[in-house]
């Protein structure tokens, strides 16, 4: 009898959480476009251009994401979220994912309830300071004024690395890379510390950025990626796999260049899996059997993203670094198309 009503409450909450993660997509579906949490602005990342249409590498995710459920990558309302709102227009349905340099952490996954479905960038926290400070190290810095954000793991991590160094340091609290870049610049703070990448977008906007260096430290593990709400489990597949979909196709080959000759037929059948044109896999998601090939196309595999947005020739100029492919020494990894 006991087995009959714990089975029965598991199956209860199982189609509940089911109901609601249907209603993610449904919603989308009809609502006919995608509502994207975005940063407020960080280039290469995620920034209006001079026709305010956003662009950027994390924006390329929600295009991508657009394209494969609604068959449209310009489909996409972004939304700008800071580090302290990002979690409550998530949480409250005000956007169906985020999509903004936001770090996998056991906490935001346990306690805040959410889902990270996979990494589209590994980086770690560094620091940057004006070259005239005369600085070379992050262990020089006792003593100094730090612009950080708030509501953000760059606080805990900053607080955690001076402590274990035995140096004292006093914050300078801004809610937006936009505050930061004005704080530091104007000379507020002498140092700014953010995850490696962002602070790379944000001396490639200034005016001089070969006079601010940043220091040799990486303090911290930063795998960022896009999330969606916890019990959103159909929703997440299609999220999660959509930027599996951009890293396997660079894997595969699969380019924005021959991807209309690849979406007639292979000899592989991972990449016509992947291509809708052998299996089920569309179906399975609730999308049509080409929902992958839309994503791919919006905007170019997971390289044509990185090389686009913050690749060495940008810039930005990051190397792929831990960012390469899993075959070229590299973490980036896609379970298999099956």
């Amino acid at each position: 009898m006991k087995k009959t009503v714990i089975f029965g409450a598991l199956t209860a909450a199982g189609l509940a959480a089911g109901a609601a993660a249907a209603g993610t997509l449904d919603d989308v579906k009809a609502r006919g476009t995608l509502n994207c949490g975005v940063a407020t602005g960080l280039v290469g990342f995620a920034t209006p251009d001079a026709n305010g249409e956003w662009q950027g590498f994390d924006v390329a995710v929600c295009r991508a994401v657009a394209a494969a459920v609604l068959g449209d990558a310009t489909a996409v309302e972004f939304v700008p979220t800071t580090g302290k709102t990002r979690f409550t227009a998530l949480a409250s349905g005000e956007i169906d994912m985020l999509a903004r340099n936001t770090t996998w952490t056991f906490s935001r996954d346990v306690d805040l309830k959410f889902t990270f479905v996979g990494v589209n960038y590994y980086d770690g926290q560094g620091f940057m300071v004006p070259k005239d400070l005369g600085v070379s190290s992050a262990k020089e810095l006792d003593g100094a004024t730090v612009c950080i954000q708030t509501g953000t793991t760059t606080e805990l991590n900053l607080a955690d690395f001076f402590r274990v160094n035995g140096i004292s340091y006093e914050p300078v609290p801004i809610e937006t890379n936009a505050e930061a870049q004005q704080q530091y610049l104007a000379g507020a703070c002498d140092v700014y510390t953010t995850d490696a990448s962002g602070l790379a977008a944000t001396r490639a906007a200034f005016e001089a950025p070969n006079d601010h260096v940043l220091l040799p430290e990486i303090i911290s593990k930063e795998p960022l990626g896009p999330l969606v709400r916890h019990g959103d489990n159909e929703w997440g597949d299609v999220v999660r796999w959509t930027l599996n979909a951009l890293i396997s196709a660079e894997e595969l080959g699969i380019t924005s260049a021959n991807i209309s000759e690849m979406s007639a037929g292979t000899n592989n059948p991972e990449i016509n899996r992947i291509l809708g044109t052998e299996g089920t896999l569309g179906e399975m998601l609730g999308l049509d059997a080409d929902w992958a090939a839309k994503a791919i196309t919006a905007g170019g595999n997971y390289g044509e993203i990185f090389e686009k947005n913050i690749g060495e020739s940008t810039p930005i100029g990051l190397a792929r670094g831990l960012n390469a492919q899993w075959t070229e020494g590299g973490l980036l990894y896609s379970p298999p198309f099956r």
